[in-house]
């Protein structure tokens, strides 16, 4: 009776063990026929699909990968209110235009100083004052100027020569320091445009809100975006102009001290040729 009942049970769990594989095969083999069916469905869209419709598929993919940053920022800047960002685009194109005009400026004003002191030497030897004149005039930049202006006053004696160097030395760092008063004016004036666009961005949220009654995000998304978008771009606008105001000012600096070296060492050559 005993190994009756073990073998029934054996039995048992054997029916039990294949009826599960059985059922296991039948779940697992429609899975398997639905993804090779999807498979070749895929396959013959694909195929039905002529050329021109594949270019253009391929085409749209590579617009979404080429978005760049500066369309990017054309798009927002043109989604920005048209009443600040003019001003503030305004303030950047003639900020520009100033700072590269006194880069041009600084830039033909430079002058190799040793090389210049050198040629004056040799012309007050050859040809005394006047011929060190001539190659001052003949000479391009302002330490050139301030030399000119030394030699023209040599027979009032040597002191009056230092007065009219340092003299003629401040109207030369005045021309230099020109249009600098205003690119940090626009240098202040975009931000403060952009902030004045965002409070009144914010200003039109909220009377949007008291006039549905509602404080629903889509009401107010609009106002704050472009309220937001001036404050972006003039900020942007501030950076840009104040690297190239310091550059100016760095250029600037670099100069005037060339001048002030190269006047003292004038005032020595001056000095050997009057003995």
């Amino acid at each position: 009776m005993k190994k009756l009942f073990v073998f029934l049970t054996l039995a048992g769990m054997l029916s039990l063990g294949l009826s599960h594989a059985a059922f296991a095969e039948e779940h697992t083999e429609p899975e398997t026929e639905v993804t090779e069916t999807d498979i070749e469905e895929a396959e013959e869209a694909e195929e039905e699909l002529t050329p021109a419709e594949i270019l253009e598929m391929e085409a749209e993919e590579e617009v979404e990968e080429d978005v760049t940053f500066h369309y990017v920022l054309k798009e927002q800047f043109i989604e920005g209110d048209a009443r600040f960002m003019s001003i503030i685009l305004l303030c950047l194109i003639i900020g520009l235009g100033l700072s590269l005009e006194r880069i041009i400026y600084l830039h033909l004003a430079s002058t190799n100083t040793k090389k210049l002191l050198n040629k004056l030497e040799e012309a007050l030897k050859e040809g005394g004052i006047e011929g060190a004149k001539e190659l001052c005039r003949n000479t391009r930049g302002p330490v050139a100027s301030i030399f000119y202006q030394g030699l023209d006053r040599y027979e009032e004696g040597m002191e009056i020569v230092e007065k009219s160097i340092v003299s003629y030395g401040s109207v030369q760092m005045g021309r230099l320091e020109m249009n600098l008063t205003w690119i940090s004016l626009f240098i202040a004036i975009a931000p403060m445009l952009g902030f004045m666009g965002t409070v009144i961005g914010m200003i039109g949220a909220f009377d949007a809100i008291a006039a549905a009654g509602d404080i629903s995000p889509t009401i107010v998304a609009d106002g704050i975006k472009v309220a937001l978008l001036t404050t972006v771009f003039g900020l942007i606008v501030a950076v840009i102009l104040q690297v190239f105001y310091n550059y100016v000012v760095s250029k600037i600096d670099g100069i005037v001290n060339s001048m002030e070296d190269a006047t003292i060492s004038f005032m020595d050559i001056l000095i050997r040729h009057n003995k």
